[in-house]
């Protein structure tokens, strides 16, 4: 079995704006990159995403994973403990909470560590990621980020 690090990147152009993911997954030899832009989102949101959409991309359960990202957000809810405590209280006046269920649901079906890089500090693969995150962002044919958007409508 190998081990898997996946490098994760989220960005938003304004805070909520246009924004997206990049992800980079490395395995064996192997390298595949992944990313999506968002037409309304947030930053928090897309570093969320990255994490998310890099889990579910494996295809085999048990995986060892180690996932890389600059997100103090993702990685403290995470490495702390904070997440499985908002979840214990049904989330109550958290936010992102359809992304936090979701990551929920697929944390489980692998061996996850998480490690905090430094962002902009010449990482090569969370540079790779900045920039198709950041990329992704200026297309013409954004998704649309259902959840935040109806919550936005209020």
């Amino acid at each position: 079995m190998a081990k898997i690090s996946i490098y994760t990147d989220g960005s938003s152009k304004g805070n909520p704006g246009n924004g997206g993911f990049g992800v980079i997954l490395l395995s064996g030899g192997h390298r595949k990159d992944i990313a999506q832009g968002f037409r309304l989102t947030t930053n928090n949101r897309m570093e969320l995403m990255s994490v998310i959409v890099g889990l579910e991309v494996i295809k085999s359960p048990n995986q060892e994973v180690t996932i890389y990202s600059d997100s103090k957000y993702v990685v403290d809810s995470v490495n702390k403990g904070w997440v499985f405590g908002w979840q214990k209280k049904n989330f109550k006046g958290k936010k992102n909470v359809d992304l936090w269920q979701r990551f929920l649901l697929i944390y489980p079906k692998h061996q996850v560590k998480f490690v905090w890089v430094k962002g902009h500090a010449n990482n090569k693969y969370n540079e790779a990621c900045d920039r198709l995150a950041f990329n992704v962002a200026d297309e013409s044919n954004l998704a649309i980020d259902s959840a935040y958007e109806a919550l936005q409508k209020g």
